[in-house]
This record gives C-alpha cells, structure tokens and sequence, in this order.
C-alpha cells in the first residue's frame, strides 16, 4: 500500500468512530428527554 492510501484509511477509520460516537451521544441525548418528558406526564 502507499503512503497516501494508508493515510485515507486511518483517516475514514477515525471519522466512522467519531461519527458512531456522536449517534450514540445524541440516542442519550434523545433517551433521557424521553424520559423527562415521560416523569412529566405522570
């Protein structure tokens, strides 16, 4: 593999994990207003 090959996979690599980390943070996100919301309408 060449040098620039390498360098665009090690790059896709760390935006796919920083991208499953961001849905992640963002189902919290929508998990804990859904409960919020949920406490609320009791």
């Amino acid at each position: 593999m060449s040098k620039t090959t390498t360098r665009a996979l090690i790059l896709l690599a760390c935006l796919g994990l920083a991208a499953c980390n961001t849905v992640e943070g963002m189902g919290r996100d929508v998990q804990s207003v859904g409960k919020t919301v949920e406490k609320a309408a009791k």
